[in-house]
Order: structure tokens, then C-alpha cells, then sequence
């Protein structure tokens, strides 16, 4: 098949859908099909080339007179590709390529991630719109995109083209107990109500540290709300990193506090880890952790329940390394090739 991706950029700033865009893209040219990108740029181009993805470079800055000069370079790569799939993973890039199709014979499908987005609706233009947990699908539906359109491929990233296999990376030397938590800093990740769990558990266990793994905006919020605990020398601002798995492999607990969450790459890095989890029971976040079999998951913003789940843990050696065991179990399904395999289908119900 001939497939054009189309997001925003290509960075690699930890944006899941980025990563899963950029994860099928390669697969789908190692095995065969003839494969672009069309995005505003970034680093994974170098990886993209290395895979034999061609790679389109238009801005897709939402001021109108850009947006018309991304229509018009984006009709003309679709009449030299001549493409069988269009794969829109954000907004900008379904609104064009169902703009343009009326000219050009190409199945659309989409992929929804944060469906709790208003403009997430637009994503229903395509012709199948995939979901990345059963818990999106069903909004989705509540949001009115007919069932018929809607298909299911949970996210997972294990094996991804992106990442090294992870005994290939050495974890860091952290102060020991250690919690972390690998995510955007926004206030819909929890960090708030993480911190202030943490600063419940301290005196308790004064020798655990905490280690927030991300950036974002209002990380300055968070670093004053961790100043005014007085546990600034526990709480670690360690800012994006292009290698969490060093995190993720040094620490005893892995926190996702979300307040909204499809289905986080982050939770099958933290499996494969073999880190035990602690997240909340929102969104895709139960199906991520086979429904609490393979994590313990906790109310969103209560940070009570939070900080119960992390002495919990933190008392009791034993159920913690239950944990980190129950974590590794059903890894097969968090792996990337599954996810080719699955949107494979997709596009086939729609080509054939």
C-alpha cells in the first residue's frame, strides 16, 4: 500500500501521538508498503529516513494565509504519491486531507487520542477513526461517531523503532526509596495532587525521594508547590528526558496521576521496567494495567487515596515486588507490532 501520515511535527518531546505515528510509519515501510510523512519537521526525520519513509516538511500554523499555502503543498504531494491511505493523527491534518479529497481517491482514517478535546469530534471526517482504548471508543460514540466508523487499537510501544531494548539501558543511580512519575508537565497529569501525596508520606518515610520525569507549562507551578512543602532536597525537577527507561529501571514505584489519559505509552515502558505502578482509574489508564491486574490504580485527584496506595506499597516489601512481577505479566500485548498488525487490518477493510 501507498500510506501518508500527516501530523503536526515530527519532535521527539515525549508527545505520545507523535510516538505512534511515528512507530507505524517505520513499520509499515520495513514491511514493504511505500510509506510518507507530512509534518512541520523535528528529529525524527533522521529515524524516518533511516526506515525509507520520505518525509514532507509543511508548517501547519493555524493562521489562515498558512494554512492555505499547507492546502496547496499538500494537494500537490498527494497527486505525485497518489496515496491508497491518508492517516491524519491531529486535527490541522484531517480538516486538509478531507478538504481535499474530493479530487483524490484515498481511504482517510484517524486516530483519536485525547478525545476529551472539543475539536477531537473533527476526527470523525475519516472514513474509520481509530481509537486508542475501548474507554475513547466509547466516548467517542457518546459524542455522536457512529459505532460502524469507530475501531479499536489500544496503544503499546514495546519494541518500538524509537527505543533500544530495554536491558540495553543502565539505570541511573537514584536515592533509594524512589518514586517517579514520566509525563507531561500540565496539571491534567495529576503533578499537583503527586506532590501533595508525597508530602503526606514523607515523614513517615524520610528517606524516599520523588522524581518528576517531564516538562511542560506550568512546571514553575509545580516547583513552587514542592518548595512550599519544605521537601525540596526529596522532590527532583529532572525535566524531559530522551531515556525515562533509566528512570523507570532505578525506581521502586511508577506514579501516573492523570486526570485525563486515553491510554499513556508511558505505562508499557513502566511494565516492561518492571517498576510497580500506581495510576489512576481514568480513561485507558485500567485497560493500560490489564484492569488493575498489573497495577494498583487509585481515584483521580485524591491525593489521599494517593498517598494510602504509596505507603501501602512502601510498608510492605513483599507486595511491592508482587507488584513489580504483576507488572511484567502479558507484556505481549503492549508491543508495537500488535499495533501495526491491528491498524493493518483497518486500513484493508477500507482498500479491499
Amino acid at each position: 500500500m501507498r500510506i501518508i501520515h500527516i501530523l503536526n511535527h515530527v519532535q521527539e518531546i515525549g508527545n505520545g501521538i507523535v510516538n505512534v505515528a511515528i512507530d507505524l510509519a517505520c513499520l509499515q515501510a520495513k514491511n514493504g508498503d511505500d510509506v510518507a510523512v507530512i509534518s512541520g519537521g523535528g528529529e525524527y526525520e533522521i529515524l524516518l529516513d533511516r526506515f525509507g519513509v520520505k518525509h514532507h516538511k509543511i508548517n501547519q500554523n493555524r493562521q489562515p494565509i498558512n494554512i492555505v499555502q499547507a492546502a496547496l503543498s499538500f494537494r500537490e504531494i498527494i497527486q505525485k504519491f497518489q496515496p491508497d491511505i491518508v492517516h491524519a493523527h491531529m486535527m490541522t491534518g484531517i480538516v486538509l486531507a478531507s478538504i481535499l479529497r474530493f479530487r483524490n481517491k484515498y481511504a482517510l482514517v484517524s486516530t483519536v487520542h485525547n478525545e476529551f478535546q472539543r475539536a477531537s469530534l473533527l476526527m470523525g471526517l475519516a472514513d474509520r477513526v481509530i481509537a486508542v482504548s475501548k474507554a475513547v471508543q466509547i466516548s467517542m460514540m457518546q459524542r455522536g461517531i457512529p459505532e460502524n466508523k469507530l475501531r479499536v487499537v489500544r496503544n503499546g510501544t514495546l519494541g518500538s523503532p524509537r527505543t533500544r531494548q530495554i536491558s540495553d539501558y543502565q539505570p541511573l543511580k537514584l536515592q533509594q526509596p524512589a518514586i517517579t512519575t514520566v509525563a507531561g508537565m500540565y496539571k491534567r497529569k495529576g503533578i499537583n495532587e503527586l506532590i501533595t501525596a508525597f508530602e503526606k508520606i514523607a515523614l513517615d518515610f524520610p528517606t524516599t525521594h520523588l522524581y518528576l520525569v517531564g516538562d511542560g507549562p506550568d512546571r514553575e507551578i509545580f516547583k513552587e508547590q514542592a518548595k512550599s512543602t519544605g521537601l525540596g532536597d526529596q522532590i527532583h525537577f529532572e525535566g524531559f528526558q530522551t531515556e525515562p527507561q533509566r528512570y523507570l529501571l532505578a525506581c521502586d514505584i511508577f506514579v501516573l496521576a492523570s486526570h485525563r489519559d486515553p491510554c499513556p505509552l508511558v505505562i508499557s515502558e513502566a511494565r516492561e521496567a518492571g517498576i510497580a505502578i500506581i495510576a489512576t482509574e481514568i480513561d485507558g489508564i485500567p485497560e493500560a494495567l490489564d484492569n488493575g491486574q498489573a497495577g494498583v490504580l487509585v481515584p483521580a485527584k485524591d491525593s489521599q487515596a494517593l498517598a494510602e496506595a504509596l505507603v501501602n506499597l512502601l510498608s510492605n516489601p513483599d507486595k511491592l515486588q508482587g507488584w513489580k512481577h504483576r507488572a511484567q505479566e502479558n507484556l505481549e500485548l503492549l508491543n508495537v507490532v500488535r499495533v501495526y498488525q491491528e491498524t493493518l487490518a483497518v486500513y484493508q477493510e477500507l482498500v479491499n
